[in-house]
């Protein structure tokens, strides 16, 4: 229109410039939140991770999964054990948080805390808060679970006889098994009480009151996110950073940095592709020398040779700050070491970590064999102190993932992660 100035055209009013700005401040304000990460199948040592930060943390977090998830942490000696309970939870100076992506089976929480009580730990009740929005799980869920689990290996080829009767027995029983844990859960209701905040406004305070440290604790890990993980042998949740922003109430922007934690070999408990898996002899002594068996379940894990390709996908999907690598000391004992760094397909590389079984079950894994150290790294306390060829794995691994490695970790215990940087 002549002679008039279109709306989309006027210069900006100092009114506007001011709002662009308070936006902007809006945006970048507030604490940033420091997440820790599995970047395999699990079991990679997070515990170790979190318990080391968390000793400088002000608020600890768990945001997804549940008591299905395990880690260990060995401090002054006491190994404990931790499944619903944030790792972070030994610091007394520090709070926990169960956020609202977590499901909260509750008379598996206060077996946990029990036998972490009579380890040494105290007044967790006081230093515990759970979101109002987190869910309850019940047993007979996690039976219908692992019933899910027999079906998936019965899809695999293994052998299950009157499934279709198991169902019909379990499901007309639910009703009784309702009642009775409501029954049950009546017990733990006035213990519970006091810890159950409003989670979306107890992060919000957390990150734009006074400055806090404030630790995400991932459980599981990047392969068995529901919708990025080795679908359908997965876990129900979103394993990966997406969840942190969901399973918390927060921002994108409030997160920081991303710690992924990485074995120096591959595991995996269950049934599924395992590309860099080795049923041989050096599987063997990968499983006797890192005692690679389960926290939860106590079954056997899988192992394998460390799978580069696994790595650079977690990478993409969780855009990593940094790695933890776990375990250097299981290598100790080997006179030379496989690493996966390509998988092919038809003879031809191929770029990306496929999302179908069918196709990952296929591909064959290019190998580099780099030199074994033959020497104990167990006493280990810096970076000078491992031997040449150790020092070359781990400026292997950062060179071919594209991210630092910034703690290296010879042993069980609080002292034995090495901080490079």
């Amino acid at each position: 229109m002549s002679g008039t100035r279109a709306s989309n055209d006027r210069p900006p009013s100092a009114g506007g410039v001011k709002r662009g700005r308070l936006q902007h401040e809006a945006a970048t304000s507030g604490s940033r939140v420091t997440v820790v990460l599995g970047a395999q199948w699990g079991d990679e040592g997070k515990g170790k991770v979190v318990d080391l930060l968390a000793t400088d943390a002000d608020v600890v977090s768990r945001c997804q999964g549940g008591n299905n998830a395990g880690h260990t942490v060995v401090v002054d000696g006491k190994e404990y054990d931790f499944h619903l309970l944030p790792s972070g939870i030994i610091n007394p100076k520090a709070v926990s948080f169960i956020g609202n992506g977590v499901v909260v089976h509750l008379p598996g929480l206060f077996e946990e805390a029990e036998k972490n009580e009579k380890k040494g730990l105290k007044d967790w009740e006081k230093r515990l808060v759970i979101s109002d929005r987190a869910h309850l799980v019940f047993d007979f869920h996690q039976a219908v679970d692992g019933l899910q689990e027999v079906q998936r290996q019965a899809q695999e080829g293994k052998k299950f006889k009157n499934l279709a009767r198991q169902h019909q027995s379990m499901f007309p029983s639910l009703e009784v098994d309702v009642e009775g844990q409501l029954k049950r859960l009546k017990g733990f209701a006035e213990r519970i009480r006091p810890m159950v905040r409003d989670g979306v406004y107890f992060m919000y305070e957390a990150l734009h009151g006074p400055p806090k440290k404030i630790l995400v604790e991932g459980a599981n890990a990047a392969l068995l996110d529901i919708d990025f993980g080795t679908y359908p042998f997965v876990t129900s949740s979103n394993c990966t950073v997406g969840g942190v922003c969901t399973g918390l109430g927060i921002p994108p922007q409030n997160i920081g940095e991303v710690y992924g934690v990485v074995k120096a070999y591959t595991t995996r408990v269950g049934i599924g592709a395992f590309p860099t898996e080795q049923i041989n002899e050096i599987g063997d002594l990968l499983q006797s020398r890192g005692h690679e068996w389960g926290v939860t379940t106590g079954r056997k894990r899988r192992c394998g040779w460390l799978d580069l390709m696994i790595l650079r996908y977690a990478h993409m999907v969780n855009g990593f700050t940094a790695l933890a690598l776990t375990k250097l000391d299981i290598l100790d004992a080997l006179d030379e070491i496989k690493v996966g760094v390509a998988y092919k397909l038809g003879g031809k590389r191929i770029p990306y970590f496929p999302a179908n079984q069918e196709i990952l079950q296929k591909v064959e894994v290019e190998y580099e064999t780099l030199p074994g150290w033959k020497a104990d790294t167990t006493g280990a306390r810096k970076w000078e102190d491992l031997p040449p060829q150790a020092q070359s794995y781990i400026r292997f691994v950062e060179n071919h993932v594209g991210v630092a490695v910034k703690w290296v970790g010879v042993g069980k215990s609080r002292d034995s992660m090495i901080q490079l940087f």
